[in-house]
């Protein structure tokens, strides 16, 4: 509903509001993260750079694990891969994708940050769970997709590939602290689809 005020100035509706500070609170976090790591990210930090009053980010992260898992999903969030006709070209499309978010400046510490703080006393860390699965979901539609196409194995462990998939380009850039590259997103290719295709 579009509501006039006192001085004649019209307000339009609310969502396109609460999206502004959704994206502002997010992005702020995002960049405290960034610039000095997951343990600057505070409420109060974030409100102050983010412009918005604490109780407005309370009411849409109670915790601040809500919010770092929002803001996580920002970079790395749930892929939508089109139908290529092949489990190899989409494989690669979801590895690019990846990559291309994890090479952005501070992907590093806010997944590190996040997976820090999923076994920090008090968390939930089935919420954890809940994200990993949706960002690995696409994962596992395009091998049972291949599955039924045929150019995956009919026997193929879905989750166990999907983790295959998604664990390298993690641990090159956090375990090896090195950013992942097409060089190796290429070998990864190769090593799946040599792991879980049919080869036809």
């Amino acid at each position: 509903m579009v509501r006039m005020q006192p001085d004649g100035a019209v307000r339009g509706p609310g969502r396109p509001r609460e999206e502004r500070v959704t994206g502002a609170v997010l992005d702020a976090v995002v960049g405290l993260v960034t610039e000095q790591g997951i343990g600057a990210v505070t409420m109060d930090a974030v409100a102050a750079l983010a412009g918005v009053s604490k109780p407005a980010i309370y009411r849409r992260w109670p915790t601040k694990q809500d919010l770092l898992i929002a803001a996580a999903e920002t970079r790395i969030g749930v892929l939508s891969v089109p139908d290529l006709g092949d489990f190899r070209a989409e494989l690669r499309y979801v590895l690019t994708a990846r990559l291309e978010a994890y090479r952005l400046p501070g992907s590093d510490r806010l997944i590190a940050g996040l997976i820090g703080a999923s076994a920090d006393t008090g968390a939930v860390r089935s919420q954890y769970a809940q994200y990993t699965e949706r960002i690995t979901s696409e994962t596992r539609r395009i091998l049972e997709r291949g599955i039924a196409r045929g150019d995956v194995g009919p026997d193929t462990d879905v989750r166990a590939a999907a983790t295959l998939v998604a664990a390298p380009l993690i641990f090159r850039l956090i375990g090896e602290l090195e950013l992942p590259d097409a060089r190796f997103v290429d070998a990864l290719v190769d090593l799946v689809t040599q792991a879980v295709g049919t080869g036809g």
